[in-house]
């Protein structure tokens, strides 16, 4: 179970990895200053991602890929190390220290799927469940 529970949300990571790169969305800027958006991440006014090397955010959204990661500072890492690993305890706490069954169940369906006759373990989530993990597989 717990290798399928790692499948589930690395699926969902990645599902949303691939939404969001095939609608090219770039997320640094989504509520950045006039003219910067979601879609294009292009700014008058140029916000600094590391005040220490000048770095900005339209810099990083020019960059390659690897460039753009090379571009981050170590304190950013830090950063972005810190919230994720705080997400995984809230994952953890939810799927075993209160006793889920089924994997890739944190207790947060904001679209009421579970609100279904069964939850999640219902016979109507169970095709719905098979297909979240086949559509996970393809994303990544």
């Amino acid at each position: 179970m717990p290798f399928q529970n790692a499948e589930i949300k690395h699926g969902r990571v990645a599902t949303i990895g691939l939404l969001t790169q095939k609608m090219g969305v770039h997320f640094p800027l989504y509520l950045g200053p006039s003219g910067s958006n979601a879609f294009h991440p292009e700014s008058n006014d140029a916000w600094l991602l590391s005040s220490t090397t000048g770095t900005t955010f339209s810099d990083i959204a020019h960059a390659a890929p690897l460039d753009a990661i090379a571009m981050v500072p170590n304190q950013g890492w830090f950063q972005i190390f810190i919230v994720a690993g705080w997400f995984e305890c809230i994952a953890y706490n939810r799927q075993w220290a209160e006793g889920n069954e089924i994997p890739g169940d944190y207790g947060y369906d904001p679209l009421g799927f579970t609100k279904q006759a069964g939850g999640i373990a219902g016979k109507n989530m169970e095709s719905i469940r098979l297909k979240e993990i086949k559509n996970g597989r393809v994303a990544m």
